[in-house]
């Protein structure tokens, strides 16, 4: 790996400028800045530099501007980039002139107070908006609270991939040119990977911002300190054994799992995010964050953005909390790293994550109510996102059990759920939430992972071979029934190489990441979004309906598992409906259409994408659909179906 950074670090320079070219940085003056003419939702820095000196940059200087446009008069805080640097990132709302004026909890220091600029923001074209569809806008959540759309008002039915450590060194940035033919492969860079889930329809990643305490070294995967704080639960790397041996780790502290040391999780020139804390060993130093890190996540976030993804940025994964809450002011700390993130990539086109929470066990987590606790603490200090994208949590099992609703956690306004269980049982958590008021966006963060031997990745006990048929059709009967469950702000793909084996390692309880891009249950997921928006907008209107099928769950059929059920939603108006049936459904009698009327019956593959012959069935006098049978006219599904039911007008 050292060798790795060393061919890289000779790319920085040229990173560093091209990074710079992307975003337009501008410099101001002590008075105005000349006036621009930009786009909307075109990212813009304000660069300030402090005149005077403080002992902790990150910590004791808050700087923001006050940005102003049409419809549009708020706080936009800045953040520390390293020496006397301070950066406000900025985007413009919608067309027109827009002015900003800085100013800090500094007010005798003139290099961050007083400054003010103008720019005149445009429209993109119509051609523009189709070459990137972020240029319509940052992700909101739907007027009627269960769907997710751009700012213009276009849907956006998230289609996520599983690239949890792709902010490090795992998946490098090269700043360099990729092919429209990609096929992953050793070596593998973030933009190969980027264009090749890009071609396949994707238009999200779910990563984590940074891993403190983790790293390959002489400690075990999951370890103690003397004091009996656990500091990191990692993922581990493979094919290593810590000398030291089975049980204690180099310096004295407790083994939980074994000998196994943790994944590096670095960037690509060998940075961590925060210093290491001089007084307790092991442990991020979580007042001293290092930008370097940060900078080199920042050409990721903007090459995303360019290629018109939204991301999935969480803050960190949930075993840091212990230590940090043990040798640090948890509430305060936590919400100074969580308003860093949203400082430098609020101006992003995210959905963010407050904490990566997929398992809440007593030595490896903090509890969901000392999260909530933080996450509601930085609320109230620095308000919620500017540029109001969703706000969520990957989560075990649901948000709502976790956290509850509404004003029991005003910081959050998307549900998930995740992790826990990834079979049957997870249909019940969506609609529960799906249910709630006010009405919340859900989705399933975490579902089957194609690829994955673990316990908790075994519908009914079964454990097909990696990319078999029966591997890949779970992972796409988790789709459609956990998106007709409710989940209507889209779906994230379970990559089973999530932790990013990368080159020049071995693989180990996971593949290899460009292995597990090549499964075939991704290529499903454009299908899924192609049926979801084959009437356009009309999908975030539906309702839950899986209760008006009789039979719904075939006899005999597991609730662990992912065989025999069905799944519908509905209109109120029960004019469209969206069916799914999975392999050994029965064919069910479908209630509560309108009594005498004619309907269209579509078939839909969800294997190659493709749409049958539309059949023409009439509701009965109690309004009930009584369907010919599946395709080949069979009362039990042999395979998995999908379909869309019409009214005939």
């Amino acid at each position: 790996m050292n060798r790795f950074f060393k061919l890289l670090a000779i790319l920085k320079l040229l990173a560093l400028v091209a990074a710079t070219a992307l975003t337009g940085c501008t410099t101001p003056s002590t008075q105005n800045t000349q006036q621009n003419q930009i786009h909307t939702w075109q990212t813009q820095e304000i660069v300030l530099l402090a005149e005077k000196s403080y002992p902790n940059y990150y910590t004791d200087v808050d700087m923001w501007v006050q940005l102003k446009g049409p419809g549009f008069d708020k706080r936009v805080y800045g953040f520390w980039d390293g020496e006397n640097r301070f950066v406000v990132r900025v985007v413009a709302t919608k067309p027109g002139q827009w002015t900003w004026q800085s100013a800090s909890n500094h007010l005798d220091d003139a290099g961050l107070n007083g400054h003010s600029g103008s720019f005149t923001a445009i429209e993109w074209s119509a051609s523009e908006k189709k070459q990137n569809p972020n240029r319509q806008g940052f992700v909101r959540v739907s007027q009627n609270g269960h769907a997710l759309e751009y700012a213009d008002g276009t849907p956006f039915f998230m289609l996520g991939d599983t690239w949890l450590a792709g902010t490090t060194w795992r998946l490098p940035f090269r700043n360099a040119p990729t092919s429209d033919n990609y096929q992953p492969g050793p070596g593998i860079g973030f933009e190969d990977a980027v264009a090749f889930r890009k071609k396949q329809g994707f238009n999200s990643v779910s990563m984590i911002a940074a891993f403190p305490n983790w790293d390959a070294d002489l400690n075990p995967s999951t370890h103690a300190d003397k004091n009996g704080v656990y500091l990191r639960n990692a993922w581990e790397k493979f094919g290593y054994d810590v000398a030291s041996g089975k049980g204690t780790d180099a310096s004295g502290g407790v083994s939980y799992w074994g000998s196994f040391t943790a994944k590096s999780m670095r960037d690509e020139y060998g940075h961590l995010p925060f210093a290491m804390s001089a007084e307790h060993k092991g442990v991020s130093d979580f007042t001293r964050i290092n930008p370097a890190y940060f900078k080199s996540l920042d050409r990721k976030m903007d090459y995303l953005s360019q290629q018109g993804f939204v991301p999935l940025l969480e803050t960190v994964r949930r075993d840091v909390g212990p230590s940090w809450h043990a040798y640090f002011n948890f509430n305060e700390t936590f919400a100074r790293y969580t308003q860093y993130l949203i400082a430098r990539y609020g101006a992003n086109n995210i959905v963010f994550s407050g904490i990566h929470l997929d398992w809440i066990p007593k030595d490896f987590s903090l509890s969901a109510a000392q999260f909530n606790e933080a996450l509601t603490y930085h609320l109230k200090k620095h308000g919620p996102p500017p540029f109001n994208q969703p706000v969520t949590v990957l989560i075990d099992r649901s948000t709502y059990e976790a956290f509850g609703h509404a004003e029991q956690v005003p910081w959050l306004n998307m549900h998930s759920v995740g992790n826990k269980p990834r079979d049957h049982r997870v249909s019940e958590a969506l609609e529960t939430q799906f249910k709630l008021t006010p009405a919340y966006p859900t989705i399933n963060f975490e579902p089957y992972y194609t690829g994955w031997l673990h316990e908790i990745n075994k519908p009914a006990g079964e454990e097909p071979p990696a990319n078999s048929a029966r591997d890949n059709y779970f992972a796409r009967a988790q789709m459609y029934g956990s998106v007709l469950s409710g989940g209507l702000s889209g779906h994230v793909h379970g990559t089973a190489a999530y932790d990013v084996t990368s080159t020049d390692e071995p693989a180990g309880a996971r593949p290899h990441i460009w292995d597990a891009l090549n499964y075939q249950s991704a290529t499903y997921m454009q299908h899924l979004q192609a049926f979801m928006l084959s009437e356009g907008r009309r999908y975030q209107d539906l309702l839950l309906a899986s209760d008006e099928m009789s039979v719904r769950k075939a006899p005999g059929s597991p609730e662990d598992g992912l065989d025999g059920w069905s799944y519908m939603m509905r209109t109120a108006e029960k004019d469209f409906a969206l069916l799914y049936f999975e392999n050994k459904s029965v064919l069910p009698k479908l209630k509560g259409f309108i009594p005498g009327k004619t309907y269209r019956l579509t078939w839909f593959d969800p294997i190659n994408g493709q749409w049958q012959k539309p059949i023409s069935t009439s509701a009965n006098s109690e309004g009930t659909l009584v369907l010919p049978g599946f395709p080949q006219n069979k009362q039990i599904a042999s395979r998995d179906w999908a379909a869309k039911i019409l009214l005939d007008k």
